[in-house]
């Protein structure tokens, strides 16, 4: 089946159909990873012994197909990414009212935290004490240092916790939604230049593949959290940066064997920040707690799951006014684009005009031309008929020599190759749906493009 997209609905029928090593097979593909892809995308699979069970009709009915919720993932193809649903092990319920609470909280590890700290292990190369930069960005939006992750992981695993038991799922975002993720800025301290201007070590910070969102109801937010960074002074001693407070000189030295400088770094302080935002494209709206020396932010969990469910209406509010933005946009480029068009095709159609009396013109000129010349040859045919035998014979040869050289040219030919302006340019309003100059023009914007 290659890359073709497997949609959940067709996914179910293929399970509930034949045995799962039997659709793995078609897929090129385990069994075991095939059981992956229906926890995935939330479709029940027979249970161990259902085949034998149902050749001697003792199998149970199979569970209907659960609904998806936002933020599920819909389809699957074997060249695509494979999403890890949040919490595998129990089916994701539905959210309630606003501020509601479920009966059983959730608790345990999530399903975004499970395996998180095992891929922040292998990544690129940054300097002791630095945001670790991991291989793997398709996994949660937390960026930390080696000595923060711990502390950072589990913020995230209590903060999603504490959301889930609140009804609302956490994700990833599936690859269709096309979420944007907002700039996180480290700097504990943020002056006004760093607001609107991304430092360069913002850009060297690492970030996940596609934002991590929560949907409360069916409106998400994004989620990120970073360990934040404060500028200290640091001394180069050895081949390595180590604080100023830190340093201690040698008593007993040469002059020169422990030369060494000072400069002023960015490294992460052990503080989080915890950004949520609207991840819809052309909506500006985020919330931002930090931890302080004196409270950690997994007291302000509660008051940042409220924070979220009391800004639904307020996010809803800025998608439509985005939408309605973008609606504006979008009509005013294609009335532009039409302008441009119109005026287009009055300059092509003036071109083919002037194109088209320019060549008949050079059609009647050469036609006249050729007419010349087939009645200079027929004078001298006639007059080589008084001459005598022997001269008129010579020069017959020489007019056939003329014409050959000459070449047989007929004023028709030339009036049939001459093209009116219609047939150099068909006007718009002369179109027709999947005309010629229709496909002509769409395959003159593709070369454009």
């Amino acid at each position: 089946m290659g890359a073709d997209l497997v949609s959940r609905q067709e996914l179910y029928e293929m399970v509930w159909s034949m045995p799962m090593i039997k659709v793995a097979e078609q897929f090129n593909v385990s069994g075991s990873y095939m059981a992956l892809v229906c926890s995935a995308l939330r479709v029940p699979r027979p249970e161990r012994g259902h085949w034998a069970k149902l050749a001697v009709g003792k199998a149970p009915e199979r569970p209907p197909l659960p609904e998806a919720q936002p933020g599920d993932q819909l389809n699957w193809s074997r060249d695509g990414g494979l999403q890890s649903p949040s919490r595998p092990r129990t089916v994701a319920r539905p959210p309630g009212p606003r501020g509601s609470r479920l009966a059983c909280p959730v608790t345990g590890v999530h399903g975004l935290i499970r395996d998180a700290k095992g891929y922040y292990g292998t990544g690129y190369k940054v300097d002791e004490g630095q945001h670790l930069r991991p291989y793997k960005r398709l996994m949660v939006d937390v960026t930390a240092s080696k000595a923060g992750l711990d502390k950072a992981l589990a913020f995230a695993n209590d903060l999603f916790n504490a959301l889930e038991s609140a009804g609302h799922r956490v994700v990833i975002s599936r690859l269709g939604d096309y979420f944007r993720r907002s700039r996180i800025e480290e700097h504990e301290k943020i002056s006004g230049a760093q607001r609107g201007n991304p430092s360069y070590e913002y850009e060297r910070l690492w970030c996940p593949e596609r934002p991590t969102v929560v949907y409360a109801g069916s409106v998400a937010f994004g989620l990120a959290i970073i360990e934040m960074s404060e500028s200290i002074v640091l001394r180069y001693v050895n081949g390595k940066y180590i604080r100023e407070s830190d340093y201690k000189p040698a008593k007993t030295a040469s002059r020169h064997s422990h030369y060494s400088w000072t400069s002023t770094k960015d490294i992460p302080c052990g503080r989080l920040r915890f950004v949520v935002y609207a991840p819809y494209g052309g909506v500006d709206w985020s919330l931002s707690f930090q931890e302080t020396e004196a409270r950690t932010l997994t007291k302000d969990i509660p008051e940042i799951v409220k924070s979220i469910e009391s800004s639904i209406e307020v996010v809803v509010e800025k998608v439509k006014e985005a939408q309605r933005k973008a609606e504006t946009r979008r009509r005013e480029w294609e009335a532009e684009q039409e302008k441009r068009r119109q005026e287009e095709d009055r300059r092509r159609i003036a071109q083919s005009i002037e194109e088209s009396r320019d060549e008949l013109d050079e059609v009647i000129q050469e036609s006249a031309r050729v007419t010349s010349v087939e009645q200079f040859f027929k004078l001298v045919e006639n007059h080589a008929r008084d001459l005598p035998e022997d001269h008129r014979q010579e020069v017959l040869e020489r007019l056939a020599l003329a014409r050959e050289f000459v070449g047989t040219q007929d004023p028709m030919d030339f009036f049939c190759s001459w093209k009116t302006p219609v047939e150099r340019y068909v006007p718009l309003a002369m179109r027709t749906p999947g005309s010629e100059g229709e496909r002509e023009e769409k395959e003159e914007e593709e070369e454009e493009g």
